[in-house]
């Protein structure tokens, strides 16, 4: 097996156990790259079908390209969609720098469709390698109760074998993706042809690296209009996936906060 087949097995695994686990279950879908491959994933995992929803946490705020995708592949791929809002800003904690706030809203919003149907496990298209934080995360994550994520206190994981520790009023963050780099996705998505939307592909000199909300996501300088084009640019790039990010420009403790509080 090269590394790809080695990173598809060990998340098929991971998927395996967590439905087999933690009942129920969902998978997040931000539509964007890394979540669109767990999709792919799950569908390999259970023979062509993903037999938990999916949720999609809409801010209201995301591109057009993205909803016109969800609309499409839902019934493509025959997936249950969750859907949930979130809540205003004005809502959110103040003393959070501004893009922070605003993207608050969708843990707030996630915490609300966990509460709501009360899933046991939530799996996430998280990486290790895209951001110094998601770096502290176990493959089976507990959040406790209020959905806080106690990042000392962390179960030990070895040789694949994950614990699913639940008591009431928690659950488990399951990330099939952490082992997975920027451009192992893309090179699996070019080896499985998997669909993307396409604002990830240059258009008069830029792309979209990091798809999220419109006010707080910006493109970056690329003449990659193709699935090769994107992975010789990255092999080459010494530049943050998230360098399009605002949020990721402010305080240097305001992802943290979300994450600890429950952030995607």
């Amino acid at each position: 097996m090269d590394g790809l087949d080695q990173l598809e097995a060990q998340s098929i695994f991971i998927l395996r156990e967590a439905y087999r686990k933690l009942k129920p279950l969902a998978l997040l879908w931000s539509l964007g790259k890394d979540s669109n491959v767990m999709v792919w994933l799950a569908r390999k995992a259970f023979m062509g079908h993903v037999p938990f929803p999916v949720m999609h946490v809409d801010t209201g705020k995301k591109f057009p390209e993205m909803y016109a995708f969800r609309d499409e592949y839902v019934k493509k791929w025959n997936l249950d969609l969750v859907l949930g809002e979130c809540p205003p800003v004005e809502d959110m904690d103040p003393s959070l720098p501004p893009a922070a706030r605003s993207a608050a809203r969708k843990t707030a919003g996630l915490a609300n469709l966990i509460d709501q149907h009360k899933f046991r496990g939530v799996v996430a298209g998280i990486r290790r390698d895209e951001q110094a934080t998601r770096a502290k995360e176990r493959v089976f994550s507990p959040r406790g109760a209020g959905h806080q994520w106690d990042v000392r206190n962390q179960p030990p994981e070895f040789w694949d074998q994950y614990a699913t520790p639940y008591e009431e009023g928690m659950h488990v963050r399951v990330h099939p993706l952490l082992a997975w780099r920027e451009l192992d996705i893309w090179r699996y998505i070019e080896r499985e042809k998997i669909p993307l939307v396409d604002l990830y592909f240059a258009k008069d000199g830029k792309r979209y690296r990091s798809l999220g909300d419109q006010d707080i996501t910006s493109p970056i300088e690329s003449n990659a209009s193709t699935v090769a084009e994107v992975i010789a640019e990255l092999e080459t790039s010494r530049t943050s996936e998230r360098a399009g990010r605002a949020m990721d420009h402010e305080s240097e403790d305001a992802f943290e906060r979300l994450r600890v509080a429950g952030y995607l």
